[in-house]
């Protein structure tokens, strides 16, 4: 297959990338690296340095001919969208339709949407929430999520594109970086392996789903292809509070440096966990990695990659 992966330099999907590369797809990514890492890069894979805002991607999309797009590319900062939602919204939104309108005109097949379980649910009913439970989100990083998943579904009713919706828990393991939903493992793992002080919003007892990146990258690849539009959730089902995260960091790192608690951030969720049953039921997938395993191997990332 041809593939367009957006934010392809970037954390997840960087290892996307590896994965379709490896399994013999024509990939080519788009990033403006303003997240993305020259390190991530492949030599067999073509980049494209540009804004995906930007009126030129159109002809990245005449000459790529895709079979399909897989978006991950984002103003992915929960505290950024809440300090400047309309930057937020104009790259999350504006950026998405433009990609979507360069797929009806291309004949793209398949859109694949890293959306979020982690933020788009806001303060959850039940533990863990599934596909059905309301989306209302509380920070302005999940509503332009949830604006794009209903664009797809007027992209499918109105020109037939069809898409593949994946709401990820809180995603984590090598080549983190601090700015999405999991960021606070990479500033904790850096700031633990040059000896800095550690600092914990409120009391710690707010909790997240995590998931390893080698989960994630098993359901893009098992999704390549649907022919049917679906949106499942993506996460373990089991929450983690930040006091034990940390904890279990610091043993892995082996150091000595105690946590200390600031203030509470305005409007941070304060529970969630997501049910992916339906990934089960759909493509057979579910994660594997235990957060005790996947710490292990993010510390280890860390330790080869971070100078003191």
């Amino acid at each position: 297959m041809k593939i367009l992966v957006t934010g392809g330099a970037g954390f997840i999907a960087s290892h996307i990338v590896d994965k379709y590369s490896d399994l013999g797809h024509r990939v080519e990514v788009i990033d403006d690296m303003s997240h993305g890492e020259a390190e991530n890069k492949r030599d067999d894979v073509i980049y494209h340095e540009i804004d995906i805002r930007s009126p030129k991607i159109s002809e990245i999309f005449d000459k790529g001919e895709f079979d399909v797009v897989n978006h991950h590319a984002a103003q992915m900062d929960v505290r950024k969208s809440t300090e400047d939602p309309a930057f937020d919204a104009d790259v999350n939104i504006i950026g998405g339709i433009n990609l979507l309108q360069n797929c009806v005109r291309t004949n793209v097949k398949q859109f694949i949407f890293a959306s979020t379980g982690g933020a788009i649910y806001g303060e959850q009913d039940v533990f863990p929430a599934d596909e059905t439970h309301p989306a209302n989100p509380v920070s302005p990083y999940g509503i332009p999520k949830l604006s794009i998943e209903k664009y797809l579904h007027y992209y499918h009713v109105e020109h037939g594109l069809t898409h593949t919706i994946l709401r990820y828990s809180n995603v984590y393991g090598p080549r983190q970086n601090p700015h999405g939903e999991a960021g606070v493992i990479a500033i904790f793992a850096k700031k633990l392996l040059k000896g800095e002080q550690v600092i914990i919003n409120g009391d710690g007892k707010q909790t997240r789903d995590y998931i390893y990146i080698d989960d994630i990258v098993r359901l893009n690849e098992l999704v390549l292809g649907s022919e049917k539009c679906t949106l499942t959730n993506a996460g373990r089902g089991m929450e983690y509070d930040v006091n034990y995260l940390f904890n279990l960091l610091k043993g892995e790192l082996g150091s000595s440096i105690e946590a200390e608690h600031g203030p509470p951030v305005a409007g941070e969720q304060r529970r969630s966990s997501i049910n992916s049953d339906r990934a089960m039921q759909v493509f057979s997938w579910k994660a594997s990695v235990d957060l005790e395993s996947g710490i292990s191997r993010t510390a280890d990332f860390f330790k080869m990659n971070t100078e003191s």
